[in-house]
């Protein structure tokens, strides 16, 4: 398995493969529509899915909505977080012409393809995976057999569109390394219809939250990008720091300030320790004005266009349409292509 260091090594050669030839490569990414998409995503995965599109590449964006109930009980309000996904994406700068954007529930050939995929993997192998050690901690609940599965089901996401790039953060690494287990075993055992992928990561450090730990729509320590600007500093006036006046750079022992310092350089492009040293002992209420001015003055366009976008009737539904119909193309195709190789076309 390829190291995380490993792979930050391999991405300035992948780039200059990517430039060379854009129109040759597809990258598969996408979110779970647990909630509203936040500053961490647009920062984090969105602009490079722009990127990425802007520089000739087939992108499609995955609105996972089946994998909502990977790790919890309910899909309560999925069709307004998907919705919501959806204006961001738009907002951000994503293509509808130029990019496919569908959702996982639309697409059932892609599904078909966990039957053979998970013929290809064992149990042991399904329960050394990092996240589904972390997320079945996270939700409290017994193992079930979607989480247990759950790095199929993106393998199952990932080759159904022959995506040879998968956009990823450190956490998800061994997704995409057990996606490319998959596509050789295939390989081997049928034929190669499948691309094996490479994945893409930065170097960058996870993006922190409000409260210094990783900014997460499930720790409830996010800007969602839909916030208002009135919501967003209310959000950080409720943020908690400590009594000390003096503002530092201390994610250790100051996770509050330091989550703080760090989205206020995040938005501004500047450092944390630069911003701590300009406020000294202004204390956290100016800490807090000064984070939230950067926030709102780095989402102010973002949250224009995503607005006018909220405006145009059916917008969302016709972009799911077309992008549905896209994705069911590509998956009938190549699930024919599985039963040609496993001999189950009669």
């Amino acid at each position: 398995m390829n190291s995380f260091a490993a792979t930050v090594d391999r991405m300035p050669g992948l780039r200059a493969e990517i430039a060379a030839d854009p129109a040759a490569h597809r990258v598969l990414t996408g979110d779970r529509p647990t909630g509203p998409l936040h500053l961490g995503h647009l920062v984090g995965s969105i602009a490079e899915r722009v990127r990425l599109q802007r520089s000739g590449v087939d992108v499609f964006v995955i609105v996972a909505d089946y994998q909502v109930i990977t790790d919890r009980e309910t899909a309560d309000r999925v069709g307004e977080h998907v919705h919501g996904a959806v204006l961001d994406l738009l907002a951000a700068g994503l293509d509808p012409d130029r990019t496919t954007i569908f959702t996982h529930s639309a697409v059932p050939a892609l599904n078909q393809l966990m039957l053979p995929f998970l013929s290809l993997v064992t149990e042991a192998e399904l329960h050394r995976n990092p996240t589904v050690k972390s997320e079945l901690a996270a939700s409290g609940r017994a193992l079930s057999g979607l989480l247990l599965t759950y790095p199929v089901h993106q393998a199952a996401d990932i080759l159904f569109c022959k995506a040879d790039l998968v956009p990823v953060g450190k956490d998800n690494l061994p997704h995409v390394e057990l996606t490319r287990t998959i596509a050789r075993r295939f390989a081997e055992r049928y034929a190669p219809i499948f691309r094996v992928p490479e994945p893409m990561v930065t170097a960058a450090p996870e993006i922190p939250g409000l409260d210094g730990r990783k900014m997460s729509k499930s720790y409830g320590n996010a800007i969602a990008l839909g916030m208002t600007a009135d919501e967003t500093a209310a959000v950080i006036r409720r943020t908690r720091t400590d009594p000390e006046r003096r503002i530092s750079f201390d994610p250790g022992t100051r996770p509050g300030v330091s989550g703080l310092l760090s989205t206020a350089a995040l938005c501004t492009g500047r450092s944390p320790v630069e911003i701590a040293e300009q406020i000294g002992d202004g204390g956290a209420g100016l800490l807090k004005k000064i984070t939230t001015e950067a926030v709102n003055t780095h989402l102010a366009a973002h949250r224009a266009r995503r607005a006018e976008l909220a405006c145009e009737p059916g917008l969302v539904r016709s972009v799911l349409a077309r992008g549905n119909a896209a994705a069911n193309a590509v998956a009938d195709t190549t699930l024919d292509e599985v039963r040609d190789a496993m001999g189950m076309r009669y």
